[in-house]
């Protein structure tokens, strides 16, 4: 029974802490807009310049370089 004389009032803390913290984060903004953050990483930043994509479908496919096995060659 006396362990409700510390468990009880700890109790009583911790939930009006969160209740506390829960109220300020609403009265300062941050459940206002839910949507724009998760899509935000998916908006480009900056165009894709149509030149410079054009010159690297022009150029030669890179090189094999040459295998390093040793005793036996292709």
């Amino acid at each position: 029974m006396s362990v409700l004389y510390i468990a009880l009032p700890m109790a009583l803390l911790l939930g009006g802490g969160g209740m506390l913290a829960c109220i300020l984060s609403i009265r300062r903004g941050q459940y206002d807009d839910l949507d724009t953050p998760a899509v935000r990483m998916l908006i480009d930043d900056k165009p894709i310049d149509e030149t410079r994509s054009r010159d690297t479908r022009n150029q030669a496919p890179p090189t094999e370089a040459p295998s390093r096995r040793s005793g036996h060659q292709k």
